[in-house]
């Protein structure tokens, strides 16, 4: 009877040791081993057997971590007071610094960002934090990945994600840009005024040498009046138009008198 019960009690612990003995990491997950308190080192994946109350195990993913960085409040280098935030990606390259080296490396590099992030963008001008993003963002990148190497951490991307700026910076901004957009207009405008006179100037100086061409544009001219408008339409018809035939018609007079008195 005693070996009985006895047979339950060691499947039990049997059970147990395997339990505290055996581990599984997925790919993706790395195991860092205390062994009475010390680093053997970092094991994974597959298959992990440890020592029962002498072996300690715990889990690392190597996994691309995307963190947000929340909302901060930054003064740029110009005075103009935004809020900021951003997200970052990164992951852990080294399993046994990434917990020995550093409590919560979670935590540590999503405080780190937060700084990084007020610190570089208040370093800024407004102006640049706009239009240079790419450029922000890598100066960040980089200062976390030089911060975070220590901890067996490499910071791949950082983006801004969002930049709020007050009601009075934005409708500053929107009346710069209206009025840069007349600027261009009037520009615009003039160089097509210029280029205008310049063609019309052009114009003048062929028609001044050539007559015949100015009356043929008065003629098209009048053309066109007839076919837009229905009534009668009044003008003066300049004598150069009947130049050519008054000369023709003094020839015929100087010859008839030639002849007269032959």
């Amino acid at each position: 009877m005693t070996g009985l019960y006895g047979l339950p009690l060691v499947i039990i612990l049997v059970a147990l040791f395997l339990a505290n003995a055996v581990k599984v990491l997925n790919e993706y997950e790395r195991g860092v081993i205390f062994r009475l308190g010390r680093v053997i080192r970092a094991k994974g994946p597959g298959l992990i057997l440890l020592i029962p109350l002498i072996d300690r195990m715990q889990k690392v993913s190597l996994r691309l971590v995307a963190q947000d960085v929340p909302s901060q409040d930054v003064i740029t280098r110009d005075n103009v007071s935004v809020k900021v935030s951003a997200v970052i990606y990164f992951r852990v390259t080294d399993p046994v610094k990434a917990i020995v080296s550093v409590e919560n490396y979670l935590y540590a590099t999503s405080q780190l960002s937060q700084t990084t992030l007020r610190s570089v963008c208040g370093q800024a001008e407004m102006d640049d934090l706009l239009a240079e993003r790419d450029k922000i963002n890598a100066h960040i990148q980089e200062i976390l990945d030089r911060h975070t190497e220590p901890w067996g951490i490499k910071v791949t991307v950082v983006e801004l994600k969002q930049i709020d700026l007050p009601i009075e910076m934005q409708r500053a901004m929107a009346k710069q840009a209206e009025a840069e957009r007349e600027r261009r207009a009037k520009v615009i405008a003039a160089e097509g005024e210029f280029q205008a006179s310049t063609r019309l100037a052009e114009a003048a100086e062929i028609l001044q040498h050539q007559p015949a061409a100015m009356q043929l544009r008065y003629l098209q001219t009048l053309r066109e009046i007839a076919t837009e408008n229905n009534s009668t339409t009044l003008f003066p018809i300049p004598i150069d138009l009947f130049r050519p035939f008054i000369k023709i018609a003094e020839q015929l007079e100087v010859k008839k008198k030639e002849l007269d008195n032959g």
